[in-house]
């Protein structure tokens, strides 16, 4: 399979370079095109040149509005694409948008996969990202050994939309569990208490959860560990939950929280600072609170 990835940021740039050191080549493009060359990948010129010389080609990209720019768009993915010609949507999007560009694609045979991540930049750094997939099973079997160059676990979610929706279901509890617990670990802060044996506590405990474990034995040594989704791309991960739910017709009691964190976070000045930020913004508005007492690294 000849590969194209477009979109090589934070995350991108991490898969596409999982890719490259697996022995394979890819065309990239990406609006900064130091980017793609940091992965090992070869440059394309534009979307068109990327799709036109791609079996699979792999989208990482912020949002749908970018998506559909990037696949509605003159000259974009849609009017280069080919029967059996597969597209991996990599992207947190809304799944309404998906199906609808499934549903074009489809019509020019091509097969859309929308796969959404989980594991942040350092398991996209190691290649064990996790992919909750939604689509059709034939073009994932045939997309599986690239997926499988950067993702340990890819779970089929079901028809089109699937993935991007249990993405966003995980996500927002990941912003539900990461904006909580920065709020504990300030308040553990000043109430004077030992922050490695508090976390040893909440792991040991009911309270444990991904930012316990993962995040915060870093944060409290300085270390933000940059590169992962940032306080707007979280935020808007969270609305994007909201208006799910909310044509579902589930009542949302819990976004607020989140919504306040993030939007809190990005208001404050941190808006395309790492996600684990939020825990700095609380502190902010509790006595400038920090929960290390040394500089960031790279800072």
């Amino acid at each position: 399979m000849r590969i194209g990835f477009a979109g090589l940021g934070n995350m991108g740039g991490r898969m596409a370079t999982c890719v490259v050191k697996a022995g394979q080549e890819v065309l990239g493009y990406d609006v900064r095109e130091e980017n793609v060359t940091a992965a090992g990948a070869s440059v394309a010129a534009s979307v068109a040149e990327v799709t036109a010389n791609s079996d699979i080609l792999l989208l990482s990209l912020p949002d749908s509005t970018v998506v559909e720019a990037v696949v509605l768009g003159d000259d974009g993915v849609l009017a280069h694409a080919r029967p059996g010609q597969i597209v991996v949507d990599l992207s947190t999007a809304a799944p309404d948008s998906t199906v609808r560009i499934n549903a074009l694609l489809a019509e020019r045979g091509a097969a859309y996969l929308d796969a959404g991540i989980s594991g942040g930049a350092a398991a996209a750094e190691k290649g064990t990202l996790t992919l909750m997939v939604g689509g059709d099973e034939d073009p994932l079997t045939r997309a599986r050994p690239v997926l499988d160059l950067f993702a340990s676990k890819v779970f089929h979610c079901g028809p089109s939309g699937s993935g991007h929706t249990v993405k966003l279901l995980n996500n927002f509890l990941n912003a539900i569990a990461l904006s909580a617990t920065a709020e504990v670990m300030v308040a553990g802060k000043k109430a004077g208490l030992d922050l490695e044996t508090l976390l040893a506590v909440l792991n040991a405990g009911s309270g444990v959860n991904f930012a316990t474990l993962n995040r915060f034995p870093k944060i409290i040594n300085g270390d933000y560990l940059k590169g992962g989704l940032t306080n707007s791309l979280m935020l808007k991960d969270v609305n994007l939950y909201v208006e799910l739910v909310a044509k579902l017709g589930v009542a949302s009691l819990n976004a607020a929280g989140p919504v306040a964190s993030f939007g809190m976070a990005r208001a404050l000045g941190y808006a395309d600072e790492i996600s684990n930020t939020v825990v700095d913004a609380i502190g902010d508005l509790s006595g400038g609170v920090r929960l290390h007492s040394r500089e960031e690294p790279g800072a």
